[in-house]
């Protein structure tokens, strides 16, 4: 189809605008599939999961901005890290994450937004030098290093991550007999609980999964 072109990608082309303006030594890159998710991007470079630098948005209650956390891909976000530096947030759906940033789930790129978004960049993705975020489309992405992402964004790097992660990291994956994750063999309660539980929480049910495992005949 046309509009999966990167000349007639709207989102690709303003990026690559973006970053042209600004100088940014690395174009973007047209993927020949689409890369929607971290371990799709990855294997797609050929580069660790954790330097695909993800972008997950929220909304901010206060005003109805987008709050765009630019995280490690094996990282998981922990929205009470987040809404501590930024103040209460609400889940960002599809329609708000295309209204607020003008890029489509899949493809929101940390940069070049319709409008301006509250940033944070997680400190994780310093453990590398070199790092790809989407370019606007799921095709698109673009080479950066963390510092460039610090200076192309303007925004501060902080802890805003899980300490103990998420068994998953990327979507879950329900097993319609079972009940649980094909992946990580939680319960939709379970994996509806984790964003709230604390560390020492989290680790309890990690040694009730690992028993779990490999679930049902």
């Amino acid at each position: 189809m046309a509009a999966d072109t990167p000349t007639l990608a709207e989102g690709y082309r303003r990026v690559a605008e973006w970053l042209a303006a600004r100088a940014h030594p690395h174009r973007p890159v047209w993927l020949e599939q689409p890369a929607r998710t971290v371990p799709e991007a990855a294997a797609a470079l050929g580069v660790e999961r954790g330097q695909v630098a993800k972008s997950v948005v929220f909304r901010h209650l206060a005003d109805e901005r987008a709050v765009l956390v630019v995280t490690s891909g094996d990282k998981r976000v922990d929205e009470k890290k987040v809404a501590a530096l930024v103040g209460p947030l609400g889940r960002a759906d599809a329609a708000f994450v295309k209204a607020a940033t003008g890029f489509s789930i899949g493809g929101v790129s940390p940069v070049a937004h319709l409008h301006p978004s509250i940033t944070l960049i997680d400190r994780e993705l310093f453990r590398y030098e070199r790092l790809w975020a989407a370019a606007g489309h799921p095709n698109g992405i673009f080479q950066l290093s963390p510092s460039q992402l610090a200076a192309l964004t303007g925004a501060p790097v902080a802890d805003v991550v899980q300490a103990v992660t998420s068994p998953c990291t990327d979507v879950c994956k329900i097993d319609p007999d079972s009940g649980w994750c094909l992946g990580c063999a939680r319960s939709r309660d379970e994996i509806a609980r984790w964003s709230g539980m604390d560390d020492d929480q989290r680790r309890a049910l990690l040694a009730v999964l690992a028993q779990r495992r490999p679930g049902p005949a």
